[in-house]
């Protein structure tokens, strides 16, 4: 399959959501011209989208009210992420009911976001729900302004975040993700320098290098939830400006070695996708573990990592 025909599959019409991603970050249209306006007015009528607002509750909410969190990964807030990726905003009014009422369940008293809505922000939620909500159009909230000073407030002095409370960690990325959607106009100073020393930590890492080798890095996953993997960290890398650094090596070479001979990328695995002490921790424990949520089956060419793939490299390409 040639690079044409790689993106012609991903500008197929069954997915409007992947079309219109496709021909702005990689055909290059705007966001006004005529076919990207076409197939964003699709996205809530066909495709995943559709799917997943028609399984949405009239009260704005996803499986359950008592809690938007959980169950993992099927309720509110893990829809909206997707969502998100899948380019609805809050001109959608089921969009906007939800993320108000996200919102306002789960922020804190600090300035962040928590999955209890408790006084104290927590990173991954802070971080993942930052990115989310500009994307659906609130970068200008007062919740969510505060929520990118919360990640500049509580980085580690040397540049990077502790989500799991074992100090600063490749895992703990959502902070960087966000930051990759934020407008730059509206950093601060302690913005940047926030997301300069956490660039400076995983590169001085190469994306990969934390201890022992992790095989679940290695593979590709969508969705991502809070999980890291190195296509997440080559996606918000290169957002960032940063795909010109020669310790992106490592990283870009187990891309390349992961396409396929037609050209595509295949979905690897559905999290949760773990080893070590929290594969022995969800085994011992299995009415807690997270449920699986996946659009397109595993070990087959996927729409979603392969466009993340392709515009990652397209960046690469721009950036020379």
């Amino acid at each position: 399959m040639s690079a044409k025909k790689v993106l012609d599959w991903l500008l197929e019409e069954e997915q409007p959501s992947v079309r219109s991603l496709a021909l702005t970050q990689l055909v290059g249209k705007s966001e006004d011209a005529p076919e990207v306006r076409a197939a964003k007015e699709l996205i809530p009528e066909k495709g995943w989208a559709a799917e997943l607002m028609a399984q949405q509750n009239r009260g704005g909410w996803w499986v359950s009210d008592e809690s938007l969190y959980r169950p993992k990964y099927l309720s509110t807030n893990w829809m909206l992420l997707i969502l998100s990726d899948l380019g609805l905003t809050k001109t959608d009014p089921r969009i906007a009911k939800a993320s108000e009422l996200w919102i306002r369940r789960l922020a804190t008293a600090d300035g962040g976001f928590d999955p209890s809505g408790g006084k104290r922000g927590h990173l991954c939620t802070t971080g993942n729900m930052a990115r989310a909500l500009v994307r659906f159009g609130y970068a200008d909230h007062p919740k969510v302004k505060s929520a990118f000073e919360w990640l500049a407030v509580n980085r580690d002095k040397k540049g990077g975040w502790s989500c799991f409370g074992s100090g600063r960690n490749l895992d703990s990325w959502e902070g960087m993700s966000a930051f990759a959607v934020y407008p730059r106009q509206k950093w601060t100073e302690d913005m940047k320098r926030t997301v300069e020393l956490g660039a400076e930590f995983f590169l001085e890492r190469e994306l990969h290098r934390q201890g022992a080798h992790y095989e679940p890095w290695y593979r590709f996953h969508y969705p991502v939830h809070y999980y890291y993997d190195l296509l997440v960290g080559l996606d918000f890398m290169t957002s960032l400006g940063y795909g010109g650094d020669s310790r992106l090596k490592h990283a870009l070479s187990h891309l390349e070695k992961k396409r396929r001979s037609d050209g595509r990328w295949n979905l690897d695995a559905v999290h949760p996708d773990v080893e070590g002490n929290i594969a022995e921790w969800f085994a011992k424990h299995p009415k807690q573990a997270p449920i699986p949520f996946e659009f397109e089956r595993v070990g087959e060419p996927s729409k979603m990592i392969t466009l993340k793939a392709m515009v990652v490299l397209e960046r690469l390409n721009g950036s020379g």
